[in-house]
């Protein structure tokens, strides 16, 4: 392990016997050296492959002068804005301001600016002229194309346009980086780089491109049409491919934008190189005083074993960034991990999760898509399983069991997202009856999202008969184990194409199924995903039908109470929903009704329920209890 981390000032960088650094990484989160971070990773990249990197975590953007802490690097900035996008780290889906976020010293919010990525290019042009930025990390990744902002209700520009940066990184950056470095030292000019895959520059409309290109939609048109704005992202969810991908080229006036291809994901080897740099794992020393980084925690004893995701769903942006086609590393590389786990101060005996975006992938959906690439025309799962699909938990299993083997390794969870669909695909139940028994810390953590077809169609899941399959199963092994084991549904309402009636249906599918859910997830338009571009324009981007869409507050606040419908303070709204829902069978008395009529004597809390049901509580979003 390496003994400390990168310079943060001035003295660390003069400590290490430099004049100057090669990159100066700007982030908006706290300097956090651990591969769950993006900028950890790319930052011990970059140093071993030999360039000096130093830090610039959450800089005062009111003046250039932190932006100056280390002179004019030598090859350029870096600029991210941490983890998530700095618009979802402030505030809610009801754009209300957040009161902590999990990525600053002592959890405080303020620390970073709105807009992160713009604003620090600002300053650093303020500062230092024409140096070269290379922006990257998921705001820039998922905002490189011409893109709707729920905050500002409209059809923003590209943030390579808007930040004045030179180069955007798109994606997961190790290869596009490293390229984009070695080009620069050896003086290769910024504005000429324009043949790395994973990148996306400005040039003119005339140029002569490296790859063929597709495209070419004029922003004016994109802002005011929305038929052509979902048009221009069923492309470019299209070609966000390796393989199979082209250039994609938009227009700003007598400018041009272009995205290369994706680059290939890392291959296992590759994967193994990059968990096996010397990170600290920890939160940098200076934030002791303001006690840590609360993002560590989730993360400090877990492991990620896979990237990317094949699972699809519209409303997530893994198939924009990390891409579809999963790749993961070898049992060995988890298992050394592990092992280092063990050793580090604070360690119990647990590993939280060894896991990823989605915890039980570890290699592409079917053989076709190592030489052709993802299918552009369906999804692996939804609404029903590829022919082609290659359903395998074998060597998941095994590397379950070689991390268990290992002294001092108490107990192993995993708390990333199962994909139930998958898991029940699989002709062995091996891994299914290992998850029970070995693998799960009370709760198991479930993403059913809603039970109406038509909705989670829109939303890219399977069938509920899907998921009720997968619950039977669940409580069946959980009782064959003897254990008190439960499932908490991740519920979204107010997803495009979700009616008041569907969320009627869907409360009375809880109540059915004694479902209590104390947290629900409003549906959060954020860039990059199809289910955003659903909710700007009305338009399945991926079908070009029309759909319903709920953009009015109110009724947004009524689906939500009806799928909490069994808290007091929703009473009234829960009855007015049922009512426009013309699903006034459900008030009333009688066992499948979610509430009362308005005016009725409450049962008091003491008395015994009719279905001797039990009221279970959970910290995400309720329990289903057997």
């Amino acid at each position: 392990m390496t003994t400390d981390f990168l310079p943060v000032s001035r003295a660390d960088m003069q400590a290490c016997g430099w004049d100057q650094p090669d990159f100066v990484y700007v982030t908006g989160d706290a300097y956090v050296d651990h591969p769950s971070f993006g900028v950890a990773i790319l930052s011990r990249l970059l140093e071993s492959e030999g360039f000096r990197v130093a830090i610039l975590a959450q800089p005062d953007w009111h003046s250039t002068r932190d932006f100056e802490r280390f002179g004019r690097p030598r090859l350029g900035f870096l600029v991210s804005s941490g983890n998530i996008d700095s618009m979802v780290a402030h505030y809610t889906v009801a754009k209300q301001k957040r009161s902590t976020d999990y990525y600053s010293p002592g959890g405080k919010p303020g620390k970073r600016p709105d807009r992160a990525v713009i604003v620090y290019c600002q300053r650093i042009r303020q500062a230092f002229g024409d140096v070269p930025i290379i922006i990257g990390g998921l705001e820039a990744s998922l905002r490189r194309f011409a893109h709707y902002d729920y905050w500002d209700d409209c059809v923003r520009r590209s943030i390579l346009v808007d930040s004045g940066a030179d180069l955007l990184s798109y994606g997961m950056g190790e290869r596009s980086i490293v390229r984009i470095a070695k080009l620069l030292d050896k003086g290769a000019p910024v504005h000429k780089i324009h043949d790395v895959r994973g990148t996306v520059y400005l040039t003119t409309p005339d140029d002569k491109l490296h790859f063929e290109p597709v495209g070419g939609f004029r922003f004016e048109q994109l802002r005011h049409d929305k038929r052509l704005y979902a048009r221009a992202f069923a492309l470019q969810y299209r070609e966000q491919d390796s393989i199979a991908g082209h250039a994609i080229t938009e227009l700003y006036g007598d400018r041009m934008l272009v995205q290369n291809p994706p680059q290939p994901p890392l291959e296992r080897e590759e994967l193994d190189a990059v968990y096996a740099l010397p990170f600290m794992r920890d939160f940098h020393p200076m934030y002791k005083k303001d006690g840590g980084v609360p993002a560590i925690e989730e993360v400090k004893f877990s492991i990620t074993h896979n990237r990317g995701c094949f699972g699809g769903c519209n409303f997530c942006a893994l198939a924009f960034h990390q891409g579809r086609s999963v790749r993961s590393r070898s049992i060995e590389s988890v298992v050394q991990e592990a092992e280092l786990l063990t050793k580090l101060p604070g360690f119990k005996g647990f590993i939280h999760d060894v896991g990823g975006p989605t915890a039980n992938f570890r290699y592409p959906s079917c053989d076709r898509q190592l030489q052709k690439g993802v299918c552009t025309s369906r999804k692996c799962l939804a609404p029903t399983p590829c022919k082609n699909l290659k359903v395998d938990h074998s060597e998941y299993i095994e590397l379950l069991r070689r991390v268990e083997r290992i002294p001092g390794i108490k107990k192993v969870f995993i708390r990333s997202g199962i994909r139930f669909d998958y898991l029940i695909y699989d002709k062995s139940d091996a891994f299914f009856r290992k998850l029970v028994r070995d693998h799960v810390s009370g709760q198991l953590k479930v993403a059913p999202e809603h039970c109406c077809d038509n909705v989670l169609s829109l939303m890219g899941k399977p069938g509920i008969q899907v998921y009720d399959t997968f619950r039977k199963r669940f409580f069946e092994l959980t009782k064959s184990f003897a254990k008190e084991q439960y499932l908490v549904p991740y519920l979204m309402s107010s997803h495009p194409g979700s009616t008041l009636q569907d969320a009627a249906t869907l409360a009375s599918y809880l109540k059915k199924n004694k479902c209590r859910p104390e947290q629900v997830q409003d549906f959060y338009p954020t860039p990059g995903t199809a289910s955003t571009v659903m909710y700007y324009t009305g338009i399945n981007p991926l079908t070009g039908k029309k759909i319903y869409v709920v953009t009015d507050p109110h009724e947004k606040q009524l689906q939500r109470a009806l799928l909490q419908w069994s808290l007091p303070k929703n009473a009234d709204l829960v009855r007015e929903a049922l009512i426009k829902a013309g699903r006034r069978d459900l008030i009333g008395t009688g066992d499948k009704c979610l509430i009362q009529p308005k005016n009725s004597r409450p049962i008091p809390a003491n008395l015994p329920r009719k279905n001797g049901g039990k009221h279970n509580k959970s910290s995400k979003g309720g329990t289903y209890r057997k």
